[in-house]
């Protein structure tokens, strides 16, 4: 029996529908643990908003846990040795800077010490020149003699040769300071020839009767010993 071409679509689009309802009930009938598991197994090995990592032990960015663990580990101990390092130099350029302030103020010390010495050493030397130079002063100073010449003699001749020396005096000028032999020229209180060998004690040797006495006092001290050792020569030769 022929079908007419409508009730044969019919037909076919039944039958279709058949078969898609049946598959779909028959699908719906199968066991979904498969798909559980799947859709579990990735939610195993994601870390959460919370930094949680899964079993896997891989991080987000995808580097295993104990890579980073180590690397922060190398960062920690290189920080803290460059902080060692800095405050090793740290203390050494302490060390350096009091090492150096102290040598300074050494140096300051010495040379304040040398400088005071230095100080010392003038004012000390100031005063030794001083010194010698009021003795140079008193030395070369001359006495203030007054009185006859006999009693300027007494002013310098020692008391125990005062009378010899007065003796000679006596015999030569009489104690005339300006008195002249009229043969030799001898000249003065101690009659000395030639007369001016009695500058060695002062240029006023020709008018001043201490002049003279105290070159005669010189001259017999050096050529007899004393007054009282020329006189007894020139008692003996009636000139000395």
């Amino acid at each position: 029996m022929q079908l007419s071409h409508a009730r044969r679509n019919s037909l076919i689009t039944g039958i279709t529908t058949l078969v898609v309802a049946s598959a779909a009930t028959a699908a719906l009938a199968i066991p979904q643990g498969g798909g559980v598991a799947e859709a579990a197994a990735p939610a195993a090995g994601v870390t959460g908003v919370t930094g949680v990592t899964g079993a896997a032990g891989v991080s987000v960015d995808g580097q295993p846990v104990a890579d980073q663990a180590a690397q922060a580990d190398a960062e920690a101990a290189a920080a803290a040795q460059a902080e060692a390092a800095a405050q090793a130099a740290q203390a050494q350029a302490d060390a350096e800077a009091a090492a150096a302030a102290q040598a300074q103020a050494a140096q300051e010390q010495a040379d304040a010490a040398a400088k005071a010495q230095a100080e010392a050493k003038a004012k000390a030397d100031a005063k030794a020149a001083a010194s010698r130079s009021q003795q140079r002063s008193a030395l070369n100073a001359k006495p203030s003699y007054s009185g006859s010449p006999r009693e300027i003699a007494a002013q310098i001749v020692p008391a125990g040769q005062l009378q010899c020396f007065s003796n000679i005096v006596s015999h030569e000028s009489s104690w005339n300071p300006r008195a002249v032999n009229a043969s030799s020229g001898a000249y003065g209180l101690v009659q000395a020839l030639p007369g001016s060998k009695m500058a060695s004690a002062g240029a006023d040797w020709r008018t001043n009767p201490a002049t003279q006495i105290k070159w005669g006092l010189d001259y017999m001290n050096s050529r007899y010993g004393s007054p009282c050792a020329a006189w007894s020569f020139w008692q003996s030769h009636h000139w000395y």
